[in-house]
């Protein structure tokens, strides 16, 4: 019996009390299911299989954000699937145009929490840069998220949504399709590791968007173990580590997750993954004015790119508000860059794409109040 019934019964003896207190149920959202639960889900409704195939297409090819949306099933249908599960999708919540045209867009998810995502055009490619957690917790000291509080990882779809709403913006605004993505927003992949590894294959798959493995990077501050897992998953996409230095002792000044990721550690783990996929990896470096733009900066980063094939892109630093670091001269980005390929390494030199609206590497915090 419960209190109120308890109390009904002392003020009210000569009265029968039944109290039934009816609770919401709790939806789940229906994108966090696999396919064969979702056609058990369906016969249990009387349902016949194929539904299941109808819906996924709608899910995930389609990307419905309600399932008012899938007109080729029965309302009856369509209501039973409302009661029982949810569609959590992410909206475009403010979007930002570059002077070069890169599109900066604040994400609004399900839950009020707003993360960042960038389109960067180019003569060649349509690239997306998407987030995998709601802030981060590795505190890079160059790098405007480290600042942020990590409030949560994204899910698989939260993920996927980034990717569609990216492509659409490049279709809508630039008359081409998406080419490549780069998780290399908000947060740390590899602290998600589950949800990034299945977004990537919902991104990949061909009752999803169907785009090949080799045009997504996966970009880590280094996670040795995680690292290792990759391999052992042996992942199709590609992998890059934020290196920024090849001396523990500078590397732990500025990435703090170095001090239990230490370059060993991190060379180790990177040999393990090459020899279970075969993938090189890009090295990513941004290059600080006066400290790690000196020969022997470069000196030690051509000994790490030892360890396996790899490539190196060096990176134009993003001013942010929180640090005091400066991009180095560029007389000194020249000369580390002709260093290295006198040591027959292939180096790219990365200019920043949408500086002016902070959509730049590092630059991704969200300022404004969240509702």
């Amino acid at each position: 019996m419960t209190k109120l019934s308890q109390l009904c019964q002392t003020f009210y003896p000569s009265h029968s009390v039944s109290l039934h207190v009816e609770f919401p149920v709790k939806r789940i959202d229906i994108r966090s299911i696999c396919f064969d639960d979702l056609k058990n889900s369906l016969t249990e409704f009387g349902e016949q299989p194929f539904r299941a195939k109808q819906i996924w297409e709608w899910l995930w090819a389609k990307s419905a954000k309600s399932f008012d949306e899938m007109s080729n099933l029965s309302k009856a249908l369509r209501e039973r699937l409302q009661e029982k599960f949810t569609i959590n999708p992410v909206q475009v919540h403010q979007s930002q145009f570059s002077s070069d045209k890169t599109i900066k867009n604040t994400f609004k998810l399900h839950d009020g929490n707003i993360i960042e995502g960038v389109l960067i055009p180019a003569d060649d490619r349509m690239t997306a840069c998407v987030s995998s957690q709601v802030g981060c917790s590795l505190t890079c000291k160059f790098c405007a998220t480290g600042y942020m509080e990590r409030k949560r990882n994204l899910d698989a779809a939260e993920i996927y949504d980034q990717v569609v709403l990216i492509a659409n913006q490049a279709k809508e605004n630039y008359g081409q399709p998406l080419s490549n993505i780069v998780y290399m927003g908000m947060g740390e992949p590899l602290l998600n590791y589950a949800n990034v590894l299945k977004s990537a294959e919902r991104i990949t798959s061909s009752d999803g968007l169907n785009m090949a493995a080799k045009r997504i990077t996966v970009s880590t501050a280094g996670i040795a173990k995680m690292i290792k897992k990759l391999g052992d998953d042996q992942v199709k996409f590609n992998l890059a580590l934020s290196l920024h230095a090849a001396n523990d002792k500078k590397r732990n000044e500025i990435m703090p997750i170095n001090e239990q990721n230490s370059l060993k550690a991190l060379a180790e783990a990177l040999k393990y993954y090459y020899a279970k996929t075969k993938n090189p990896v890009t090295y990513e470096y941004i290059i600080f004015n006066n400290f790690n733009d000196e020969l022997q900066d470069a000196q030690e980063l051509a000994k790490f790119c030892k360890h396996l094939p790899c490539k190196v892109n060096i990176i134009e630093y993003n001013p942010i508000s929180f640090a005091s670091f400066l991009n180095a001269e560029e007389d000194k980005t020249e000369a580390f860059a002709d260093y290295l390929r006198k040591q027959g390494i292939t180096v790219n030199i990365r200019r920043s794409r949408g500086k002016d609206i902070d959509a730049a590497c590092g630059q991704l915090a969200v300022k404004e109040k969240q509702d």
